[in-house]
């Protein structure tokens, strides 16, 4: 009995020893929260036509672009149909849009995404012709084709219609090929600047640290500067690749700091309110006033063998009442209790929405406000 307590305890104390701590494990990676200047995605966009459409394509005389473009597509094919009075409805014209990736090399595929530009009512079946697709500076570097994936329908008869999703967008994945390299490469980077995503003094100083504190075990020498609150460059080693120690960089982990901030949403009566949100001590009392008017005509039949007439007498009735606001004391240093403070007042997100900003303008509100 004793050798298998022992051996119980023993399996229980390698499995506690499995589980890491949660404070020495906390921390966010820096490639999750910086990016690294110049490595960024190019926006590619075109003009095509969607074909294979089961009649719910452009309606040529109302979409005359749709029109024009088919009958350029046939012209470039030897087919002239321009005294031809077009009357087809299984074709759409359509907007391509697709985003090329850092340093892709040509023959790479990406994906694109096709909508609808006229009056089309669906996609779903369509098939995108060869469709050239430009970058800002008007060079072509990507060509698109292939059938689109549409998730939405939509089914109409002669009294009622039934929409899911969007039938009139879809996308084509790996849809378009890359036809020409965006110029610059990643070795000819002057230098290796992490942005922030949310520009930070604090948080680029940790940044900066923690990539010394490793740079010290690891090239005896400090490598990163925190230049503003947004970038933090780092030198070059001579014993290392550009692409390992950008890689080895961002699996670092540090706690980023966050300012005091509160963003209220009016029409969703969202409210988010950050971790470093204090309130000063106030005293916050909330009541609502309702006013109910209520119409309730009464008609007024005149008596038999008389000359009147029938009519309708207005009945109005008004109502007012007041609900009992409570009185409560709200102020914390941290989270959990102002959260307390504020869910004691029983409260509504709306309520809450209009107590916060009577609670900024007392100046007890220790936080940026932003409403949206």
């Amino acid at each position: 009995m004793r050798r298998r307590l022992l051996a119980l305890l023993a399996l229980l104390a390698a499995g506690l020893a499995l589980v890491p701590a949660g404070p020495a494990f906390a921390g966010t990676r820096i490639k999750d929260i910086a990016t690294l200047k110049g490595v960024r995605d190019n926006q590619l966009f075109g003009y095509g036509l969607v074909t294979g459409l089961q009649g719910t394509g452009d309606t040529l005389r109302n979409a005359q672009f749709t029109e024009q473009s088919l009958q350029s597509l046939l012209d470039r094919l030897g087919i002239n149909v321009r005294d031809a009075r077009l009357r087809t409805r299984n074709i759409a014209a359509v907007m391509v849009t697709a985003d090329l990736p850092p340093y892709t090399g040509t023959g790479s595929r990406i994906d694109v995404t096709v909508t609808s530009l006229g009056d089309a009512t669906s996609l779903r079946g369509g098939t995108l012709l060869m469709t050239p697709l430009t970058g800002g500076d008007g060079l072509v570097y990507a060509a698109a084709q292939g059938p689109l994936a549409v998730s939405g329908f939509s089914v109409q008869g002669q009294a009622e219609q039934l929409t899911q999703g969007v039938p009139t967008a879809g996308r084509i994945p790996n849809g378009a090929l890359i036809e020409r390299e965006v110029p610059g490469a990643f070795r000819e980077l002057p230098e290796l600047v992490f942005e922030l995503k949310n520009p930070d003094f604090k948080t680029a100083t940790l940044v900066a640290d923690a990539i010394n504190a490793w740079s010290l075990g690891r090239f005896r020498r400090r490598i990163a500067n925190a230049r503003d609150q947004r970038s933090v460059v780092v030198l070059r080693s001579r014993g290392e690749t550009q692409t390992r120690l950008v890689a080895e960089i961002g699996d670092l982990t540090i706690q980023p700091d966050v300012p005091a901030r509160v963003v209220v949403d009016q029409r969703t009566g969202t409210v988010v309110i950050g971790r470093n949100v204090q309130i000063s001590t106030v005293a916050v009392t909330h009541g609502n006033l309702t006013v109910r008017v209520t119409e309730t005509p009464e008609v007024s039949q005149p008596g038999p063998f008389s000359r009147g007439e029938t009519a309708v007498v207005p009945r109005t009735e008004v109502a007012a009442r007041e609900e009992q606001g409570k009185l409560a004391i709200i102020g914390g240093s941290d989270l959990q209790t102002l959260v307390r403070g504020l869910n004691s007042v029983g409260l509504k997100p709306t309520d809450i929405i209009a107590i916060l900003q009577a609670v900024k303008t007392a100046g007890a509100l220790q936080a940026e406000l932003v409403v949206q």
